[in-house]
């Protein structure tokens, strides 16, 4: 679909939910579209290509689909653990569109909607900020139903007061796991995701409040995070930009989180060893040493800074079988795979890391312009980055050519997106 094509009908929009990478992903980004534009999306076959039992809605995703649901007065079927099948249709808050249009049709409970809606927090009768919790009973990623609400976060114009010249801060706490099997952690959203958002795309600065860790390997346990979000004015678009020219490796931040201070020293010598034996200039950095809390909690990042600002990052949380293995074994493995993937990460030249790739794509596809992201040479990209541009076409109607240049559509925070389209909203 090239770019500025709309669908003029009222109809949801169609997402089969085993095209391309066929997981969470595209369920995610289908949301974030649909609440800040107000356009019904239909999911079906949702997460179609994971296998047997582990396919349809998983509670961590609904965590996500309430708050955005309860967040724009959205009326949904299928909003239930399991199910393969989902129609979110958003409205604005003040719109009556709450009462439902069917008998299968979801209308949130007042249980829910505490979930989802803003408390306005005073001092001295002053507004001083609107904030959330988003709740999970597991220790689903903190950083996928972060990926899930941002832009309507940012982009949604939820700072605004009526009756107030000035914009609050939003603050949202969310609790789920923070160092998550397959999942990016809470090290790397700190130290890759929000600098890259703040410095590259000209976003205020997200403050990130880790209040307890949340793991899915040892003995489960939910953690918490909050983050503090500047506001965005009213009809701010955001600014095309270009990730090109990398520029030179300048320092390595290392996090590590293992149980005692010798398997972290350990690592900490392995990693040094290999990094001034990749470039003997570096500057090496040790932003996070952390005890674990079990022997089976083993965690490394390395994130690359480079002299013109971009960060490069690979980790690993260890997910194999420990037994037999000594602590200096564990460590060298650990370390040396970590290493590996970074130093594959750089010879591609690219401003990015594999999972930095697919997140940009809403910021590309909402921007005002051509915005590029050069993700390095001899590289396709990613799976699910090419999931995250067919969302985005699919929805928006925002065009991507063969190399993942984007034309923006100028989003404007606040905009009603239904008058662009020429659609008036259902009543």
């Amino acid at each position: 679909m090239s770019g500025q094509e709309f669908s003029t009908s009222p109809t949801p929009i169609h997402l089969d939910g085993t095209t391309l990478e066929g997981g969470g992903q595209l369920l995610r980004l289908a949301l974030s579209l649909s609440s800040l534009t107000q356009i019904p999306i239909q999911v079906t076959d949702i997460r179609g290509k994971r296998p047997g039992k582990v396919s349809g809605l998983k509670a961590s995703h609904l965590a996500g689909v309430k708050w955005l649901a309860n967040a724009t007065a959205a009326t949904t079927e299928g909003m239930e653990v399991k199910s393969r099948q989902l129609v979110f249709r958003p409205s604005s808050i003040e719109a009556e569109t709450k009462i439902a249009r069917g008998q299968n049709e979801h209308v949130a409970t007042k249980e829910e909607e505490m979930e989802g809606v803003w408390e306005d927090i005073f001092d001295d009768g002053q507004m001083i900020r609107r904030q959330s919790r988003i709740p999970m009973s597991s220790p689903g990623s903190i950083l996928l139903v972060l990926q899930a609400i941002l832009p309507y976060l940012l982009f949604s114009n939820c700072s605004h007061i009526e009756g107030q010249n000035t914009l609050v801060p939003l603050r949202v706490t969310i609790e789920g796991g923070t160092n998550v099997s397959s999942s990016p952690s809470i090290e790397y959203i700190s130290q890759v995701l929000l600098p890259i958002l703040s410095q590259k795309l000209s976003i205020p600065p997200i403050i990130a409040n880790l209040h307890k860790r949340g793991w899915s390997t040892g003995t489960i346990e939910i953690g918490s995070v909050t983050f503090d979000i500047e506001p965005l004015p009213h009809a701010y678009v955001l600014p095309t930009f270009s990730f090109r020219d990398r520029g030179e490796l300048a320092k390595v931040h290392v996090s590590i989180l293992a149980p005692e201070a010798t398997a972290r020293s350990c690592i900490r010598d392995k990693v040094t060893a290999q990094l001034l034996a990749y470039n003997p200039d570096i500057e090496i950095l040790f932003p996070v040493d952390e005890k674990s809390g079990s022997e089976k909690r083993l965690y490394l990042l390395l994130v690359a800074e480079t002299s013109n600002g971009y960060r490069i990052g690979r980790d690993w949380l260890f997910d194999e079988k420990t037994r037999g293995l000594s602590t200096e074994k564990l460590c060298e493995k650990l370390a040396s795979k970590v290493m590996k993937d970074l130093k594959k990460e750089m010879r591609h030249g690219g401003c990015v890391d594999e999972y930095m790739q697919d997140q940009l794509v809403v910021f590309q596809a909402l921007a005002g312009g051509k915005a590029e992201v050069d993700c390095g040479i001899d590289r396709e990209a990613t799976l699910h980055t090419k999931t995250a541009r067919w969302v985005a076409e699919r929805v928006l109607g925002a065009g991507f050519d063969e190399v993942g240049r984007c034309q923006g559509l100028g989003y404007a925070v606040g905009e009603d997106f239904q008058k662009r389209r020429g659609i008036p909203l259902e009543s």
